[in-house]
């Protein structure tokens, strides 16, 4: 094996172990509101099992209240790990990708590679992670008004699935979570995007020209990027994480209530308008832009760490 093929080895393994930090440390932070937001997706005002909030301050003290902090926590080790195996595979998967364009090119990457790139790690991570999802989804659905015996945790929930619904039920909302590649390439595409531009025009006023994007950039500027492209991202994409949720529901009485894409689309279009595809956007943005934020803080220092401990060794 070359140097130079061990290197681009030990860096993709250090962008992942990165990703899985800024993973890690985005969900304990901000997974309440993760638990609002999946509820009032899900939340058609047309069934008396799920519970009803005015807003997002409401929900969280209401869950706060009747459920105690375990209510804010629930689906939290599937959330920890679906999150951490997720941004760890996608970095991973992503700079791969970048990595394999960038062969045999002097210039920078075009947006329209760094779209593909995107694409290509999210559908890689999304066929990978989707029982995790599901399984967070559902723990977080629990509450003390659900008929059916709940689940435990995620092992109990796993199991529980796959004899009564069978190992297909672990891939509902598959279709609309491969739309949502198009979240982590648009958040991805304008990430790197703004941060060309951020550090070309620092660049300019450095009186050092042409330094390195890394000691150029601080954790603020990291932040500021990190949030405007997930902002970016989550408009444009919400909706498929609606659908998502819907689908991935427990059945009730062993009766799905929505029985693909099409027709959560078709139903919520019908009885709640547009507006029905935008439910819990409030705490999806409360909860992400700061999120993305930590979560490209963590990533790039994390990176910048490991580059130091590589240059002392």
């Amino acid at each position: 094996m070359s140097t130079g093929t061990t290197k681009s080895q030990q860096w993709q393994w250090e962008n992942a172990v990165a990703g899985s930090a800024a993973g890690f440390a985005t969900v304990a932070v901000m997974h309440p509101l993760d638990v609002v937001r999946t509820r009032f997706q899900v939340n058609d005002g047309r069934v008396s099992h799920l519970p009803s909030y005015r807003n997002t301050a409401h929900a969280v003290f209401t869950i706060a209240r009747s459920e105690g902090l375990r209510g804010l926590y629930a689906g939290f080790l599937p959330g920890v790990l679906g999150s951490t195996i997720s941004w760890g595979l996608y970095f991973f998967f992503y700079d791969k990708a970048k990595q394999r364009y960038a062969l045999n090119r002097e210039e920078k990457l075009s947006p329209g590679l760094h779209l593909v790139s995107a694409a290509e790690a999210g559908g890689l991570v999304c066929l990978c992670t989707n029982p995790v999802w599901l399984v967070k989804t559902r723990l977080q659905l629990q509450t003390p008004l659900h008929q059916t015996r709940p689940y435990s945790g995620l092992y109990d929930a796993v199991r529980t699935i796959m004899r009564e619904e069978g190992f297909s039920a672990l891939y509902r909302g598959i279709v609309p979570g491969l739309f949502l590649v198009s979240h982590g390439a648009i958040q991805f595409t304008a990430y790197e995007e703004l941060r060309n531009v951020l550090v070309d025009l620092k660049n300019k006023r450095s009186k050092i020209h042409h330094q390195k994007p890394d000691k150029l950039l601080n954790s603020v500027d990291y932040a500021v990027l990190g949030a405007t492209s997930k902002i970016a991202a989550i408009l444009l994409t919400y909706p498929f994480q609606v659908i998502r949720a819907r689908l991935q529901q427990r059945p009730s009485g062993g009766v799905q209530r929505y029985t693909d894409s099409w027709h959560v689309l078709r139903e919520t279009a019908r009885f709640e308008g547009v507006r029905g595809f935008y439910k819990g956007i409030t705490a999806n943005l409360l909860k992400n832009a700061p999120a993305s934020s930590i979560t490209f803080i963590v990533y790039e220092n994390v990176l910048k760490l490991l580059k130091l401990t590589r240059k002392n060794d």
